[in-house]
């Protein structure tokens, strides 16, 4: 199977080559090796979480409290946002269930009894993916909010006509190592397969239909990989 995944990434990264996509780290994405990363996911999930960024939109809300409750608190340059009573709360490296009890502890320190505080991302402006392969406009993409594969794709103005929709390639670094999962784009579209979400980092690859058959030999033997798990 290893020998089989090499074939597919050596090619792959001669393809992005001939492709004239943009310029990256093509040994950055063939040391990838292919993991489930729905059970990756499940095991790994302090590293799958999301981590607030400078510039994100947070929603904040204190349960019966609405002088406490805002739509869209921006994370400043410092990594900060400001609440009315406690004042600066940094926000950024952090989780939204971290947050959430960062914001409760302070409260409670002079100002409410067991606060229940709930943090949402409304908005998440620092995190990108990158595009390549058989796509109309290859590029890095700056993600708003939660995104999912085919948003991804659309981002880069859709698969280009000589695309492989049953072969999109999504590499993401779990636990210090880089990891790849194959997803059929097409079956997405008609609704036969979940949508799985991307994370910031993701270097998400289409395949191309002008492969040779060794490449598509390659390709057959990989392991059919579970979808991701929304979060």
């Amino acid at each position: 199977m290893m020998r089989a995944l090499s074939l597919v990434l050596i090619a792959t990264a001669t393809l992005l080559a001939a492709c004239g996509g943009p310029n990256m780290d093509i040994n950055q994405v063939t040391a990838a090796t292919p993991v489930d990363l729905e059970n990756a996911q499940a095991t790994s999930a302090p590293q799958s979480e999301y981590r607030i960024g400078v510039g994100d939109k947070l929603g904040v809300r204190v349960f019966q409290v609405p002088d406490l409750t805002f739509d869209a608190l921006t994370v400043d340059t410092s990594g900060n946002i400001q609440m009315p009573l406690i004042g600066a709360v940094r926000a950024a490296d952090r989780t939204s269930g971290e947050l959430s009890a960062d914001i409760a502890a302070k409260l409670s320190t002079q100002y409410l009894r067991n606060p229940q505080v709930t943090v949402t991302v409304a908005e998440a402006a620092s995190q990108k993916i990158t595009i390549d392969g058989a796509v109309t406009k290859p590029g890095v993409y700056e993600m708003r909010g939660t995104t999912s594969l085919l948003q991804a794709v659309a981002m880069a103005q859709g698969p280009s006509p000589v695309a492989n929709l049953t072969q999109v390639a999504v590499f993401r670094t779990i636990d210090g190592q880089r990891s790849v999962a194959l997803f059929d784009l097409q079956a997405i579209r008609q609704g036969r397969a979940s949508d799985p979400t991307v994370l910031g980092d993701d270097i998400i690859v289409v395949d191309t239909s002008r492969l040779n058959a060794a490449l598509r030999e390659a390709v057959s033997a990989l392991p059919a990989l579970a979808i991701f798990r929304p979060f």
